[in-house]
């Protein structure tokens, strides 16, 4: 049973513009410095942002034991909560980091959203690429973004260039990037470079979603 309270969303950024719905990775809440820097990047470019965390990792916060994630079940009917706690669906973007972002491509074309932003995609399991997370991206209609570290654990270019992924889905390669988009020193690149380029990209993804000024700001 979920009973998500509003109380608990992070929101940062301007009022007006597009709302991107922001989940957390598997090990680390909504207050990690990968999403806060994000968010900051983000409302610099008029991207209003909203966090959240799903139960386990309110759990973890309150007692301060680590927890190992809710199973799918809850985690979607938390996605489901949130999103009906903002309103008017049309009107945002959701998605989130590694798992986050998963289970929203799992919901967005049922809830209806403008679009999807996944931040280093779990296509399979570090290991093992033959157990792969793909199968509901095949006929996926919500317009997505996925941005990916070239050297992703998670997922290669190589290894997404065989998958069968719908039209709907736009890969955005972050070079020589992680599983959280960071780049070694040597590549010439650092992490500020690939958060600055990353929310650049999402922010041109999302403004043309947000539709007309009067459905920009759910309430």
């Amino acid at each position: 049973m979920v009973d998500f309270d509003p109380s608990t969303l992070l929101i940062s950024g301007p009022s007006e513009g597009p709302s991107l719905v922001l989940a957390h990775g598997a090990g680390a809440g909504m207050d990690h410095p990968f999403l806060k820097s994000l968010a900051v990047r983000l409302a610099e470019r008029a991207v209003r942002t909203v966090r959240f965390e799903f139960p386990y990792m309110q759990r973890r916060r309150a007692t301060g034991s680590r927890r190992p994630p809710d199973r799918a079940p809850v985690l979607i009917e938390t996605w489901r909560q949130v999103v009906a706690s903002l309103g008017r669906p049309e009107a945002l973007i959701i998605g989130g980091k590694s798992m986050g972002g998963r289970i929203a491509s799992m919901v967005a074309d049922e809830l209806g959203v403008a679009g999807l932003v996944c931040l280093g995609y779990p296509f399979h399991p570090p290991g093992s690429p033959e157990t792969l997370r793909t199968a509901h991206l095949a006929a996926l209609t919500t317009p997505t973004l996925i941005l990916q570290g070239e050297r992703d654990p998670f997922g290669t270019p190589d290894e997404v260039a065989t998958y069968d992924l719908a039209p709907s889905i736009q890969l955005h390669w972050l070079p020589d990037g992680d599983h959280s988009l960071k780049p070694r020193k040597r590549s010439g690149y650092s992490a500020a470079d690939h958060l600055e380029a990353a929310a650049q990209a999402i922010a041109d993804f999302v403004v043309p979603l947000a539709g007309e000024p009067d459905r920009k700001t759910p309430r």
